[in-house]
């Protein structure tokens, strides 16, 4: 049977393509969860409409990503983390992307948990630089101080 992709699905192709898959996976898989339309003149009419839409919609979200990566990196003033700490400066547990979250939530700043990302766990004290994926092209970067906290 032949589809026209909805979306990107990595296995198959892009949006807007016309591929062939078996008549089982389209009926019973692709099309129920709306990632493809039946190949026909009528469908590839509303999939170029769908697609203008969704190319403003994309254009509007990158700006906006793009506007908030602005806003963090021009902060100066990092997010500082208070954490206990035992010998050698070792942190009891580790500085987790929920504490950066809250954070810059503090800040005025909403981003979710999930677009935060750590290379490594931070587990002693100091300076570090974590990336925030807000978009798919953009990514900001924010300073992490780790301090010991005053008992």
């Amino acid at each position: 049977m032949k589809v026209i992709l909805r979306q990107n699905i990595e296995t198959l192709g892009n949006m807007g393509e016309v591929v062939t898959v078996k008549d089982g996976y389209a009926r019973n898989y692709l099309l129920p969860r709306g990632m493809a339309y039946v190949a026909s003149k009528g469908n590839m009419r509303v999939l170029e409409e769908e697609r203008t839409r969704l190319q403003v919609k994309m254009n509007r979200e990158l700006k906006d990503a793009e506007k908030v990566a602005a806003e963090l990196e021009k902060h100066e003033n990092a997010i500082t983390i208070a954490m206990q700490v035992g010998e050698e400066d070792k942190l009891f547990g580790s500085v987790t992307k929920d504490m950066i979250a809250e954070k810059l939530a503090e800040k005025g700043f909403n981003i979710d948990r999930r677009k935060i990302e750590i290379d490594e766990p931070i587990k002693t004290l100091g300076i570090y630089t974590v990336k925030i994926r807000l978009h798919t092209d953009v990514t900001a970067k924010v300073k992490v101080w780790v301090v010991r906290q005053e008992s």
